[in-house]
């Protein structure tokens, strides 16, 4: 008979895992800290992401950009307040003339449309910083299943892995 497994070496393990780390666009805090909607589609996606704030955020390192801070500090004082606070805990992550680099060469490229370029930074520092999702309800210029496919192929070509692009609803199941 084989020795019994070690149950503290595979604690230990567990505990020393690392968390999945997840960047999270300006939607989502955006949707957290909004008052609830009477629009039953967005009134939907306050609550998944809800949800996953209280019951998923834990299981991964949260990580924003100076950008969602700027974004989130727009627009009426309450809500401002609303987003800023539950920003608090979040860590905050440069951006580098690496992810200015790759944010210009996914709208050079047509990856993101000119229009977006908001977008193509947020896809950029998450792609930079090696985060391994960028959460998002920005399901026109990044959690769209066509400019993921451009998404990554530009991001593969700058030599870049790509986040895993989703939505808080995506990350409510095991």
């Amino acid at each position: 008979m084989g020795a019994e497994p070690d149950r503290n070496a595979c604690y230990d393990l567990l505990v020393l895992s690392p968390q999945a780390r997840a960047y999270l666009e300006t939607t989502v805090i955006s949707y957290l800290a909004a008052r609830p909607s009477r629009d039953l589609r967005v009134a939907a996606h306050q609550q998944a992401t809800s949800e996953w704030w209280m019951h998923r955020r834990h299981e991964f390192e949260l990580y924003v950009s100076q950008l969602v801070f700027e974004e989130a500090s727009a627009g009426d004082e309450d809500a401002v307040a609303r987003r800023l606070e539950l920003l608090r805990s979040v860590t905050l992550l440069d951006l580098t003339d690496e992810c200015l680099a790759l944010a210009e060469r996914l709208l050079a490229d047509g990856s993101v449309p000119k229009e977006a370029a908001e977008d193509a930074l947020h896809i950029a520092v998450a792609a930079v910083h090696g985060m391994d999702y960028l959460l998002t309800w920005n399901c026109r210029h990044i959690a769209n299943a066509t400019m993921r496919v451009r998404i990554q192929g530009t991001c593969y070509e700058a030599g870049y892995d790509v986040p895993v692009i989703c939505t808080p609803e995506e990350l409510l199941e095991d």
